[in-house]
Formats: C-alpha cells, sequence, structure tokens
C-alpha cells in the first residue's frame, strides 16, 4: 500500500531532522564568508611571548583538529586572572586563581588550554587533573623545582566530564615544540581554543605611553566562546599579553576595570559558564631598561581622578578598556546561530545601576532576541523587559518583592504619596537607531506608542548591526550640568536567537 501524503511528509520531516544540520560552523572548520572579514590576516605580536597549539584528541569526536594552547612567556612574568561568579567553579579556575595568589601575581609562565572537555564540577580528580597540566607545561621549560605551578591553566567544553590525561600529557611538549612569535603562531593557539566558535578571535595591536612615547608597545588578546555566555564578573575563556612593565601587585586593577566595562557587558544566552576566565600577563620586554612599572590605584569613588594623577596609567587604562571592549565584541558576533548583532544602549538620570539592569535584562529576553531574529518589530517585549528587570520590578517604593504585591488591594496612592521610581514611563522612550547613520525609527515616546513604519523597521531589521535606544527620561537636560544630575549611559551587546541555537545546543554532546 502507498503511504498517504502526511505519513510520507512525517518520514522526510524525521529523516531531515535527523540528517541534515544547520549548524553555524560548516564542516571542516571553514569560517564561514560573512564572518572571515573579523579574521585579521597579520599582526603585531608583543616581544618576548610565543604561541602555539597541538591535537589531542580531548574530544572523542575530534580526529584532527588542535586542542591544546600554550601562550607563554619567554621569561616568568607578571600576571593576573579574573574568573566566573558561578558557584561552581571549574577546577582549572581554583587552581589557576591559587597559582596566581601564591605567587603574588608574579614569576608566572603563561597559559595551557585544552578544548573539548571543561573539567568542571569533576571533584578532587579533576583539581589534580588541572595541577597536573600546568606541571606539565612547566616541564617543556625545564621548571619542576618548584612547588608552585608556573603555568595557568585553563579548559573548556563539556561539563562533567574527566580530562583524558594520558592524551593531553602526551600533547602539551608538542604545543610546546610548535610555540613561534609569528602572526601564524598565534593564530594556531586562537584555533586551538575554540568549541562551536565559527572563527578564531584574535586582535593585536601597537600603543605608547606619554612619558617615552618613542617606545612602541604590544598587546594582543585570544577569546573563544560562542554559547553559554553571559559573563558576570569574569569573562569566557581569554588570553591577554602585553610586553608593558605593569606592578605584579596591582595588574589585577586594569584587568578588572576593562573587563567591568567590556565582557561583563555582552550576553549570548544569558548562561553564566563554570568556566569563564580571562588571564592577563605582562613581561616588560618593551620597557626602556630604567622604565618604572605601571602601578594602578585602588578602586574608589575618585577612581577617575586618581588615574588622571599617573598619564601613563591612565592611557594605559583607556587602552586596555577599547581592546577588551573590540575582543568581546568579537564573542557576540560568533554567538551561536546568530546573525544580528545587537548593541543596547541605555540612558537614565538616576544611576549608572538602574541602566545597567535595564540593558542586562532586555539583552537577555529571549522574546526581544528572537523578535529580532524575525526582523519583527515588536518593541512591546522590549517595554516588558524594562519593567521586570531585577530593582525595576521589585522597586521598594512600589510595594512589591519578588513579584507579589505587599500592599493593600484596592489601595490607591497618587504619585505624590510614593518617591520617584527608577523607571517612570511616561519619560520612557524606545528607539531603534540604523548603522547606517539615518534617521532613528521611533517606537515608543514619553509613554506613548508610536505610529511605526513597518517596512521602515523592517529595513533596519535587515542590516546585520542593530542598536536599541533606550531613553529611561526622555526629558531635557543639560551637559553642563554637575556629575549627580546628568544623564548615565550604559552599553551592553548581544545577539539574535535563531534556529541554529537549539540545534547547535541539542546535539552539543554528540
Amino acid at each position: 500500500m502507498a503511504l498517504g501524503r502526511s505519513n510520507t511528509s512525517r518520514l522526510l520531516s524525521a529523516f531531515t531532522q535527523v540528517h541534515v544540520r544547520c549548524y553555524s560552523a560548516p564542516a571542516e572548520r571553514a569560517i564561514p564568508a560573512a564572518k572571515q572579514k573579523y579574521v585579521p590576516t597579520s599582526g603585531t605580536y608583543p616581544k618576548g611571548f610565543l604561541a602555539g597549539g597541538a591535537y589531542a584528541g580531548v574530544k572523542a569526536s575530534n580526529t584532527k583538529y588542535d586542542d591544546i594552547a600554550l601562550v607563554v612567556s619567554e621569561k616568568p612574568c607578571a600576571g593576573t586572572t579574573v574568573v566566573t561568579r558561578n558557584v561552581f567553579k571549574a577546577a582549572p579556575l581554583v587552581v589557576s586563581m591559587q597559582t596566581a595568589v601564591n605567587r603574588r601575581f608574579q614569576d608566572l609562565r603563561g597559559v595551557v588550554v585544552n578544548s573539548g572537555c571543561a573539567n568542571a564540577v569533576t571533584g578532587q580528580k579533576g583539581r589534580d587533573d588541572a595541577v597536573a597540566m600546568a606541571r606539565a607545561a612547566d616541564a617543556c621549560f625545564g621548571d619542576t623545582e618548584h612547588d608552585e605551578p608556573r603555568s595557568l591553566v585553563m579548559s573548556t567544553g563539556v561539563i562533567g566530564q574527566r580530562l583524558p590525561m594520558d592524551k593531553i600529557e602526551a600533547a602539551i611538549p608538542k604545543a610546546h615544540a610548535s610555540l613561534g612569535s609569528s602572526h601564524e603562531h598565534w593564530m594556531r593557539a586562537a584555533q586551538a581554543i575554540c568549541t562551536t566558535d565559527t572563527f578564531p578571535k584574535l586582535i593585536s595591536r601597537t600603543f605608547t605611553l606619554p612619558s617615552h612615547p618613542d617606545t612602541q608597545y604590544s598587546i594582543a588578546g585570544m577569546t573563544k566562546g560562542a554559547g553559554m555566555i553571559h559573563p558576570n564578573m569574569g569573562t569566557l575563556l581569554g588570553i591577554v599579553c602585553t610586553d608593558a612593565k605593569l606592578d605584579p601587585g596591582t595588574i589585577h586593577k586594569p584587568l578588572r576595570r576593562s573587563v567591568d566595562r567590556s565582557f561583563n557587558r555582552i550576553s549570548i544566552d544569558g548562561d553564566t559558564s563554570t568556566n569563564d576566565t580571562v588571564a592577563f600577563f605582562a613581561n616588560g620586554a618593551a620597557a626602556p631598561p630604567d622604565g618604572q612599572p605601571l602601578t594602578f590605584p585602588r578602586r574608589t569613588r575618585s577612581e577617575p581622578t586618581e588615574l588622571k594623577t599617573n598619564p601613563d596609567v591612565e592611557a594605559f587604562q583607556i587602552m586596555l578598556t577599547d581592546f577588551m571592549e573590540d575582543l568581546a565584541k568579537l564573542v557576540v558576533r560568533d554567538g551561536e546561530g546568530a546573525t544580528k548583532f545587537v548593541t543596547i544602549r541605555v540612558e537614565s538620570a538616576t544611576s549608572n545601576e538602574v541602566a545597567r539592569r535595564v540593558g542586562t535584562s532586555i539583552a537577555t529576553s529571549s522574546l526581544v532576541k528572537t523578535a529580532i531574529y524575525g526582523k519583527d518589530a515588536n518593541w512591546g517585549r522590549i517595554l516588558c523587559a524594562i519593567g521586570y528587570a531585577p530593582g525595576i520590578m521589585d522597586y521598594p517604593a512600589l510595594g512589591i518583592r519578588d513579584g507579589n504585591s505587599q500592599g493593600h488591594v484596592g489601595r490607591m496612592l497618587s504619585k505624590k504619596d510614593l518617591p520617584r521610581p527608577p523607571v517612570d514611563i511616561e519619560t520612557l522612550s524606545v528607539s531603534f537607531v540604523p548603522m547606517d547613520g539615518s534617521e532613528e525609527l521611533r517606537l515608543f515616546t514619553r509613554g506613548e506608542p508610536e505610529v511605526v513604519d513597518e517596512a521602515r523597521a523592517k529595513e533596519i531589521l535587515e542590516m546585520e548591526d542593530v542598536e536599541i535606544l533606550v531613553k529611561l527620561d526622555d526629558v531635557e537636560h543639560d551637559d553642563n550640568a554637575p556629575e549627580d544630575k546628568r544623564m548615565h549611559e550604559q552599553v551592553f551587546w548581544t545577539c539574535d536567537f535563531s534556529h541554529e541555537y537549539v540545534t547547535i545546543n541539542g546535539d552539543y554532546r554528540t
């Protein structure tokens, strides 16, 4: 008997779902044409640093691609890390943090990384394996006489699985043998740390400092990450190296400030990983022989003033923040299944914290992200995300805690009886800002919906880059007003949610 039309359709659908995949990363790890413009073909790399990679086969499905990376300084150097706030920190994070602290953020060699297995939630054996990785890297440099490792460790991949240490320990010497200082060496290391990434993320640039403008310094950084990304006081995996000279005792300060203004402003899917880490190394190889290390002030409310007391410190901080911001944006551009790069700009007359809470809420809204993917100007989803943002929805003056009303039913209070809320719909405006420089498209203005030109909205949403502008206090303001009266602005970067995101993550382990 012939199959009916409906049965045939179901069989074809099932076959397609099983055998045809729409992953972002093409077969053979070819870089998609649309992403090739983000991959550098050359670079200027910091003196005294080397990079390389090797194949270990950490993940069974990987039969030929490098999955071990080494980034090291020829001479021991200053270094530090910033890590995730996820309670269940992976073993490499715990070991690396302890190594950096015990070595007082100096006398470090570099970092060894494996992809394919996160070594997260793996108990004492996982911590022992992380130490073994560090010591295997140390041994390549003859550093075997120290109680504390000199190498930091990173791992990325599947959570809850143990590392195949025999394969890794055999591959680390091969990675060491591959070390070099050329663009190709750095690119090989950047490729080795990729998992679901569709392209290696590597940036390098040069800079100078005001006190000795004739000295050229370099900085280079690589990062990986395309999913499980919502950094929370940490990053994903990132390695940044510079040949400037920094004080080991304060090297953590510029890294923390830069991460807060870059990686902590991005979100792919709202999931904060167990393995988010960035390592930062400075070996001083390009500094004048008599040059003093840059020493960064403690973080205080007068931070901008303190930074300006030393022009070199201020210049380096600005450079590092800009550099980290560009590195973080590459992660968003490679979000799993992403087709759009979305900038969310929030202005608030109340505080940076209010703007941050609103921006984070929009950036993590699945409904906003799917609307962007569908090129649908559904601005109601944006307003919804603003209204339920933590610190906005449970604002004390509204008598609400954790979404439950604590007031009396039927009791009405006039606005004059309440303190000013952090968000007032009557002063709220939302727009799309085209990236081609044309006029912004107003969606909602001071509490009133606009008659949206849907054709124009679709034109804007067809673009690869989209900006959502939120003005929480869309009123006239004076840019020359005192600091506490000026508008506060926070910027976040996210991407859209596509069908491919579900496919990639549904099949992640297989």
